[in-house]
């Protein structure tokens, strides 16, 4: 837990962590909406942190804003809905149930265990779901694209990455984009397989993958992908 608060207008409590560094001439002030919210602040080693305090309560006006502009977090719990990976369902727990799945009719996700692992076990079961759609986009693909390896990550400035050893990792977030700028993102990466930048060659072979639609998804990344960082 953090030592300081800072109290917006609104009444939110967001923490702030206070970081002294050596070898820095100013203060520095980074606001993060994920993947939870936080004030970061860098200070150098002589600088008192009552001073530092000062210097964020300078700048309030500004680090509201962006937690304003910030979707704010939702906490999922029974009963509620929830749209991921192209279906909606009906956030259902079960404590005597071992396991998590789908009800027979597909409408509802029951999560088994203890009221105080609903979240954790529906982030588990949601991203294991999210990996078998990426693998089964993955073999939409010619053979000779599949990478190596395929990891789940949960990264907070890109939506996946591709490595000359032949790993490529996603955003699990992605579940809760539609499906086709989800595929948009598997087939990015797929193409970064035979163009490690993004060279007219490059764009072309994503457009040859991914086929219509390559701007409208990029597009809606760029306007919503904040949004799927509102759960967990």
């Amino acid at each position: 837990m953090s030592d300081y608060i800072f109290i917006s207008s609104s009444g939110e409590e967001i923490p702030v962590v206070i970081t002294t560094r050596r070898g820095v001439r100013n203060i520095t002030l980074r606001p993060r909406t994920v993947p939870h919210r936080e004030i970061c602040i860098s200070k150098p080693w002589l600088t008192p942190t009552a001073m530092a305090l000062r210097f964020l309560e300078r700048k309030r006006k500004w680090v509201e804003q962006i937690f304003i502009r910030a979707p704010a977090k939702v906490i999922l719990m029974p009963g509620m809905q929830l749209e991921f990976l192209g279906r909606t369902v009906t956030l259902m727990h079960d404590p005597m149930r071992r396991g998590n799945g789908y009800s027979d009719d597909g409408t509802r996700l029951i999560i088994g265990g203890g009221p105080d692992m609903f979240t954790r076990r529906l982030g588990d079961f949601i991203r294991a779901e999210f990996l078998t759609t990426v693998r089964d986009m993955v073999h939409t693909a010619p053979r000779d694209l599949w990478p190596r390896r395929i990891a789940v990550r949960d990264t907070t400035s890109r939506w996946g990455s591709c490595s000359s050893s032949g790993t490529i990792s996603f955003s699990w977030r992605l579940a809760f984009a539609p499906h086709d700028v989800m595929r948009y993102v598997v087939m990015h990466e797929l193409a970064h397989r035979r163009h490690m930048d993004h060279s007219p060659e490059f764009w072309a072979f994503v457009r040859e993958l991914y086929g219509f639609g390559v701007e409208r998804s990029r597009r809606w990344l760029a306007q919503h992908g904040g949004e799927l960082h509102r759960y967990f």
